[in-house]
């Protein structure tokens, strides 16, 4: 009897395998897709939490960055831990950190306590992008990188807008703390599927799948990594500009309805979402035919960093429909180079060392959201135009040109010599 009871229990439990590479985009895009919708959750109940706890608007917007401090300063150790003890333990114990910081959200009844759990979700969702670049170098082969990349950003671009929309209007019938309990309840659920995941050896051998593991110091010696900071700073300076201002610029500057402002900005991230899974298949698409990832993926992010110079001078100097079609061409064309952001340095640094270069590079490209948002709000208060800020915006696109052009030699797996 005790035999068999044995039998039964273990036959219950999981058994972990080896799942297919589509298996393993989908499960990291769920991930993305999840870490976006909660992150976002405090910006759409602003008001109402304003309101129950008396915060001043200061208070909301130290709330606000306080997220970037954890997720920013905690990334390059998350990409170390994720290649120490591998990345399907440390994003499951990320994804148990900001969920719970997600429900626990709804219990909070201060301003310290929210600030608490603020820093604590950052620091949970900085496990994302290094863990989810790990398992993508492990698993798939380079001809294929830019479509995973391309499903995966499609995943994280297409959270915040279902976040607000459905986060929003269940917040006006049950009000923001049933939200967050809701939400951080659910985001646990897909912890049920990972646990039964098993990382297999790397999908295809290259020259950095092969050789020794480099050390970190080797690592930031590297020049190319550090070009990628910059490029994927810049990069990210446009996309935390135009979404953190994006709706008052509309309705304040250019005279736009809260309905006609939601419908512009819902199409504007729909099209970013969608050019950057349709250019994942076209980057693959033309690596496959015989073109080199070095000018497939250097000449997408030439051509978003030259559209963006010209879109945000376009959206500040053109009247309201011509500023609305570089509205819409910048979120096409920024949405094309999203595939490349990690497709790059998946490529460079191999399964070996990619989700230590990635936590390097993401932290570098999220002080942008550190800075933009801020530093657009100073400009804004002291000329009272959105013009100077439109023009910085613009010119921090040539800092992009020098980072992914200029900076980055060939686009191909480095060959890392054995640490010393």
């Amino acid at each position: 009897m005790g035999h068999r009871m044995t039998d039964r229990t273990h036959a219950a439990d999981p058994v972990p395998r080896t799942p297919s590479p589509a298996s393993l985009v989908l499960l990291v895009t769920i991930a993305v897709f999840v870490n976006y919708i909660d992150r976002g959750n405090l910006a759409t109940a602003a008001p109402m939490m304003q309101d129950e706890l008396h915060l001043s608007a200061s208070q909301l917007g130290v709330l606000l960055s306080a997220f970037y401090y954890g997720y920013v300063l905690c990334m390059p150790a998350m990409g170390y831990l994720a290649e120490r003890y591998g990345p399907q333990r440390v994003l499951a114990a990320g994804v148990t950190i900001w969920s719970m910081a997600t429900l626990t959200t709804g219990f909070a009844g201060s301003f310290a306590t929210l600030l608490a759990l603020r820093v604590l979700l950052g620091i949970g969702e900085s496990v994302a992008f290094p863990c989810a670049s790990k398992v993508l170098a492990n698993a798939v082969e380079v001809s294929r990188l830019g479509v995973a990349n391309g499903i995966l950003s499609f995943g994280y671009l297409l959270g915040p807008a279902v976040g607000t929309l459905l986060g929003g209007y269940l917040m006006t019938i049950f009000g923001w703390r049933v939200v967050f309990v809701v939400f951080g309840a659910l985001s646990l659920l897909w912890l049920w599927p990972w646990r039964r995941v098993k990382l297999g050896p790397p999908a295809k051998a290259s020259p950095s799948a092969a050789g020794p593991q480099p050390s970190f110091a080797q690592i930031l010696r590297r020049r190319e990594l550090w070009g990628a900071c910059l490029g994927h700073f810049a990069s990210n300076y446009g996309y935390y500009f135009i979404v953190s201002w994006l709706p008052f610029y509309l309705i304040k500057s250019r005279g736009f309805s809260m309905g006609s402002m939601v419908a512009i900005a819902s199409w504007a991230y729909l099209l970013n979402a969608l050019s950057a899974l349709a250019m994942g298949w076209l980057a693959d698409r033309w690596i496959r035919a015989g073109r080199s990832a070095t000018i497939v993926y250097k000449s997408i992010m030439a051509a978003n960093h030259i559209a963006g110079i010209a879109c945000m001078i376009g959206m500040v100097v053109l009247p309201a429909a011509g500023s609305i079609a570089a509205l819409f061409v910048f979120e096409i064309v920024s949405g094309c180079s999203y595939p490349g952001l990690f497709a790059i340095p998946q490529i460079l640094a191999g399964p070996r060392a990619t989700a230590r270069w990635v936590g390097v590079q993401n932290a570098a490209g999220n002080v942008a959201g550190l800075i933009a948002p801020a530093i657009t709000g100073v400009l804004v208060d002291q000329t009272g135009l959105f013009d100077v800020a439109f023009a910085l915006a613009a010119a921090v696109n040539v800092l992009g040109l020098i980072g992914w052009v200029l900076m980055l030699p060939k686009i191909t797996p480095i060959r890392w010599a054995p640490s010393p």
